[in-house]
């Protein structure tokens, strides 16, 4: 639990400004956002489909780099 006080005679934008890094530092707003959605695990089949469709994708791209498109 992150805790910030105001100091005395803080502004409030000093107050916010400090309060958000306190909270980026901490990693929790990463946290909640990689928590916002459920993603399902790929099962093997899909895994492989994917990374062959990945790696011949890679090479026309190379194929069109060396012609010059």
């Amino acid at each position: 639990m992150i805790e910030i006080k105001k100091k005395e005679g803080e502004s409030p934008n000093a107050f916010l400004y400090r309060f958000t890094k306190k909270i980026q530092q901490s990693g929790v707003l990463k946290e909640a956002k990689k928590r916002r959605t459920y993603v399902r695990p790929a099962n093997k089949t899909n895994r492989r489909a994917s990374a062959a469709y990945r790696a011949n994708k890679k090479v026309e791209i190379e194929k069109q780099r060396k012609l010059g498109k």
